[in-house]
């Protein structure tokens, strides 16, 4: 198994709807679906070229009675799980779910001292025997942390799991911190503005034809809810929901779907994202597809 320690190995939406996100996804993302529920739990495993990359669960009863909301929340693996969720606590961080042995490796849910919440684990179920490029299509590509002020949390990611600062190649963009883990850019953090009411992660997922991806997510019942927009390298982004009201985003080449052209070296731009307004201007280095 390829040594995995500080990086994102698995992703899992919880959703109120398992098999209206399932053929959500498939369309949109082009994941495959297998069933691979135990007596004590349901559970679907996503496959992209018949990996598995994540999984997909109703949310528990408990949680839906405590106000849970569909959610994607990435893991990033640990040597050590015990002794990580004993750091998280002494860095400020809260357990949300303590170490527990489960269909998919030994796992804690936590949050950072903003109240973001992710997840950890350890020697996952289905673990990957190769590392997978940052651009292979239906790969999670792309980290970005919504913090409440991404200046302070850095210090938390980097402590817990070895993070870097990772330099940008172009004109630096204050608001936004980019990260490595391994000496490979995996992510981004950026302050939140105060109408986002609660700190989080969005995972960008890897599609071959941008436009095509938000047709399909359009017509799947989800909303785009800010995108598209072109990076410097040519690479396509848009934030979206999807019918559950599970964020994620999605990131790719344009192909022959037609899109709103929006070609330019610096992305100055103000807009909404779903009632949110955003400012600012990004240089961000994305993997070349």
């Amino acid at each position: 198994m390829v040594d995995r320690s500080g990086r994102f190995a698995w992703y899992e939406l919880l959703t109120t709807d398992v098999a209206a996100a399932g053929a959500f996804y498939r369309k949109a993302v082009g994941w495959g679906m297998k069933d691979e529920s135990t007596p004590k739990l349901p559970y679907t495993v996503l496959r992209s070229g018949g990996a598995p990359l994540g999984g997909l669960m109703d949310i528990p009863e408990e949680g839906r009675r405590l106000g849970a909301t569909p959610r994607w929340m990435g893991y990033v693996a640990v040597d050590d799980l015990d002794a990580t969720a004993a750091q998280i606590r002494r860095l400020g961080g809260a357990i949300l779910v303590p170490p527990t042995d489960t269909n998919i490796g030994r796992i804690a849910v936590v949050a950072d001292p903003q109240e973001a919440t992710f997840g950890l684990i350890k020697d996952p179920t289905y673990g990957r025997r190769k590392p997978g490029r940052l651009d292979e299509p239906g790969r999670v590509g792309w980290h970005e942390l919504l913090a409440a002020d991404r200046t302070v949390i850095f210090d938390f990611y980097k402590e817990l799991f070895g993070w870097q600062k990772a330099e940008d190649q172009g004109e630096p963009a204050a608001w936004y911190q980019l990260f490595s883990a391994g000496g490979q850019a995996i992510g981004g953090m950026l302050t939140k503005l105060p109408i986002v009411t609660q700190p989080s992660w969005l995972h960008y997922f890897n599609v071959d034809d941008i436009g095509a991806a938000m047709k399909h997510v359009s017509a799947g019942g989800g909303r785009i809810l800010q995108g598209p927009i072109e990076l410097p390298d040519g690479c396509w982004i848009a934030r979206c929901v999807d019918p559950q009201g599970a964020l994620f985003a999605l990131q790719g080449a344009r192909g022959q779907t037609s899109i709103e052209p929006a070609s330019t070296s610096e992305i100055g731009w103000s807009t909404k994202w779903g009632g949110i307004a955003s400012q600012g201007r990004i240089m961000l280095p994305k993997p070349k597809r």
